[in-house]
């Protein structure tokens, strides 16, 4: 989306949301005579206005890009909320506006300002791009909230506003749900593997997509990663060592959320997954160590024109938009074999990527795999390497994730 032209200081005007990069804000809305801002003359930060509260506020996140892109995505929607909506600045937000912004996060409306079009992500250069891509679930919801009061807070101890209008909400005691909610029950994960296996294979650009999107299922599912991860990770970073029996086991070591590190066990399924896929691109069977091979890559990337080892990873919304449309087009094919299946393809539907991660948690934990192993390759927990306890733990752990967590294509 392009710049704004000039806007007129003061109503009526029509403001449109837009990326906090290209966002222009009048003057009367822009928070520098906020209602809720500090008048002790103590401020820490140099910020005139809303706008350069948030981003001196984001500034201490750009190194983790997750996170950094989260936060700015909750700031930014609040932020349009409140200019576009109420018609003031994010510095006279009170605590009412801030219960009325929570109802809004259940059904943003009008959709047409709020919501992209089909639910899909657009790059924020896009002018289809819209802050929502569809009503938050409560857990997403609750999240948003803890995001905003922590941006609140730190806007307080800077020295920028008076006071922070989500401190007065009562803070309930929230017990955890009985069992993860976004996560597909085995019969649907079926469904999506079954599309999978009928994907067409005519062309050299549908035989490439096919093979990509099976590997890309495998990373998901058998190694439970984050999306983000199976861009910022290498098939380098697989290694083989052997265990206390002599036994050799490959391993994948992923760089995850938080900058944490853990190991993922590289079951026998897996390895066999991940030749397939490099000797379809033209590669060897197994990787080397150190290779810089993206996890996942673009389609027209082989060996013979040595863009498998140079290209940049696909992008997370290229990975997310994948995995969208297996999930759609699983559930379009579960309806047009019957149509008595339309709750199970709604769920499809609505499942992104981190139900796989979600699905994989649940299936090893039904499969009775102890849920400490499955903490670790999930990376709930930082991984220790220092006694030689947990090494003997690894290699149980390996053994068990292999014989009891499988994708069974």
């Amino acid at each position: 989306m392009t710049s704004m032209p000039a806007v007129p200081t003061s109503p009526p005007y029509a403001l449109q949301p837009a990326p906090l990069e290209t966002l222009v804000i009048p003057p009367d809305l822009d928070g520098s005579a906020g209602l809720n801002r500090s008048v002790t003359g103590r401020a820490q930060i140099a910020a005139d206005h809303d706008l350069d509260a948030i981003r001196a506020w984001l500034s201490r996140f750009v190194d983790t890009k997750t996170t950094f892109e989260n936060y700015r995505k909750e700031a930014e929607r609040l932020l349009l909320w409140s200019v576009v909506e109420l018609g003031k600045p994010l510095s006279s937000l009170t605590h009412e506006d801030c219960l009325r912004y929570q109802h809004f996060l259940a059904d943003p409306q009008p959709a047409g300002t709020w919501v992209a079009g089909g639910g899909r992500k657009h790059p924020r250069s896009d002018a289809r791009w819209r802050p929502f891509y569809g009503p938050l679930s409560a857990s997403s919801q609750r999240q948003a909230t803890v995001i905003l009061n922590t941006m609140f807070s730190w806007l307080v101890q800077a020295g920028y506003l008076a006071g922070n209008p989500l401190s007065l909400s009562r803070q309930r005691t929230r017990h955890a749900a009985p069992r993860i909610t976004r996560y597909l029950e085995p019969s649907v994960w079926q469904e999506v593997k079954d599309f999978i296996a009928t994907m067409p294979k005519q062309t050299d650009r549908e035989k490439a997509h096919a093979y990509r999107v099976r590997w890309l299922f495998t990373l998901l599912y058998l190694g439970g990663l984050r999306i983000a991860e199976v861009g910022a990770n290498t098939m380098g970073q697989f290694f083989v060592r052997h265990d206390a029996d002599g036994a050799l086991r490959w391993w994948l070591t992923v760089h995850g959320k938080g900058d944490k590190q853990r190991l993922v066990p590289a079951t026998r399924e897996m390895m066999m997954e991940l030749s397939r896929y490099r000797q379809h691109l033209g590669l060897s069977a197994l990787p080397s160590p150190n290779e810089d091979t993206p996890l996942v890559l673009p389609i027209g990337a082989t060996a013979s024109n040595e863009r498998a080892q140079t290209c940049a990873p696909l992008t997370r919304a290229a990975l997310h938009a994948i995995v969208k449309d297996v999930f759609a087009g699983a559930a379009s094919r579960l309806r047009e074999r019957d149509d008595a299946q339309s709750a199970r393809a709604d769920l499809l539907e609505q499942a992104s990527a981190h139900w796989l991660r979600h699905s994989a948690g649940s299936h090893m934990a039904d499969q009775k795999i102890d849920l400490r192993m499955v903490r670790d390759n999930l990376g709930h927990a930082s991984l220790t390497t220092t006694s030689i306890y947990l090494h003997v733990d690894d290699n149980r752990r390996h053994q068990e994730t292999e014989e009891k967590h499988r994708v069974d294509w």
